[in-house]
């Protein structure tokens, strides 16, 4: 099996040879709007045919019509080109950079967006020799960004909107933890991840660092994307004597995921990193068996006004699309045609992508998701880290949601937007570790 994220420079240039030939013949385009020379074209490269794929080229579209309804970037339109890069169903390396590359060179986009896990680096590697502005969804790969520090006149073109890196989303979780253990007083803690690049040293920095804190790993595992039937892994984590579980599960198999949990009665929380559990249709995917699940995601699924443009940007996707913004990868997709290339672009005076590179690293913007919007000195996204000198609001913010009675998403961290939104952490109706212990 190939190892994507390791592929040399060489061997990306002769895939890029070979796909050049094999993309006459390959797979569908969506378009939206009649390309011409005016436009202004941007590439959508995702799983169009799953979920999240599909909310990212939603919000993509809902994006470039209303800049086009404003009269567009400098006088030209937004049009908006997609390839299926079946990232979410296959970790196919031809066949997501044969989809990045038909972009390029048959849709002719101008920039290019790309929502996948795997595959990242040679897809990078293809903007930068065709010296395309690539602003990356979903993957937290460190070497993504750290490529920009280490050879910036190759992979200046690289930028990140969501999620930031690994290091960063490691602190995240760490915190995460540690929060949950101020609420609740748990010090066991389980870690089931699926098996993404980065994930296993992630595990293993777990490990150490929260044993400084207290908390004791007394069950980790790395589980493939492809497992949908987790009967066994719960009956590890039971045995182990878990109080906490935090999983990172990036696909589908979070609904069996939760569901599983659920059936069994588990007697430990569930606190982590599911991306589906942010779809409109989650609830009923797991038959509301998804009450008491807490999840990371941004501030506009639940509605809570972050910003200026929070609210606005979920009235507008639910009243295009008829369902609620789904968060993540959608709304970095949504902020980045709508207000973060636009403000790029006016102040470069051009679509050059040299003057756009520059303007893009000082952009400091008002978006769906932050009050400032900043790029770091590795084109990767700010995060709030909290602190007086960085409120934790003023820049991406990663909130907790809990599930909670007839589809109700509540807001559980940080604990002063659970307080402003009059919200409580719950504990599940059966037996566990929270038994007689006061919810917070």
């Amino acid at each position: 099996m190939l190892d994507y994220e390791a592929l040399t420079k060489i061997q990306a240039a002769m895939l890029t040879a070979i796909i050049l030939v094999a993309a006459i013949t390959a797979y569908a385009v969506w378009t939206w709007n009649t390309p011409s020379e005016e436009v202004i074209r941007i590439g959508i490269c995702a799983d169009i045919d799953m979920p999240s794929g599909k909310a990212v080229w939603q919000g993509a579209v809902l994006a470039a019509e209303q800049v086009n309804a404003e009269g567009g970037i400098l006088g030209r339109n937004i049009t908006i080109v997609a390839e299926d890069n079946d990232s979410e169903t296959s970790a196919d390396i031809v066949m997501a950079t044969n989809a990045l590359t038909k972009l390029i060179t048959i849709d002719k986009a101008d920039f290019v967006m790309i929502s996948a896990q795997s595959g990242l680096l040679p897809s990078q590697d293809i903007c930068a020799d065709n010296k395309k502005i690539l602003l990356g969804l979903s993957s937290p790969l460190d070497n993504y960004t750290q490529r920009v520090l280490d050879d910036y006149s190759r992979y200046k073109y690289s930028f990140r909107l969501n999620p930031p890196n690994q290091t960063t989303v490691f602190v995240g979780i760490l915190g995460d933890i540690l929060t949950l253990q101020n609420y609740t007083g748990f010090t066991k803690v389980a870690l089931l991840f699926q098996d993404f690049t980065g994930l296993k040293e992630m595990i293993a920095g777990l490990n150490i660092t929260l044993a400084k804190y207290g908390v004791d790993v007394v069950y980790s595992s790395l589980v493939s994307p492809a497992v949908t039937d987790f009967a066994s892994y719960f009956a590890a984590i039971e045995e182990s004597g878990a109080e906490m579980l935090v999983p990172y599960i990036g696909t589908q198999a979070s609904v069996s995921f939760v569901k599983e949990w659920y059936d069994r009665q588990s007697p430990c929380v569930i606190w982590g990193i599911l991306v589906y559990a942010g779809e409109s249709n989650f609830w009923e995917l797991t038959e509301g068996k998804c009450e008491y699940v807490s999840f990371v995601n941004l501030p506009i699924l639940s509605g809570y006004p972050l910003t200026n443009k929070t609210l606005p940007t979920r009235e507008a996707y639910l009243q295009r699309w008829g369902t609620v913004i789904p968060g993540g990868s959608a709304v970095a997709a949504y902020d980045g045609i709508r207000f973060i290339l636009p403000d790029a672009i006016k102040r470069a005076g051009t679509t050059e992508t040299e003057a756009v590179i520059k303007t893009l690293e000082n952009v400091n913007v008002e978006t769906s998701m932050a009050r400032h919007f900043v790029f770091t000195g590795s084109h990767d996204v700010m995060v709030g880290a909290g602190g007086p000198d960085n409120p934790a609001e003023d820049y991406v913010l990663r909130c907790y949601f809990q599930y909670q009675a007839d589809d109700t998403l509540v807001p559980v961290k940080p604990k002063t937007i659970m307080e402003e939104a009059g919200a409580t952490y719950k504990y599940p109706p059966w037996h566990g570790p929270w038994d007689n212990k006061q919810i917070p």
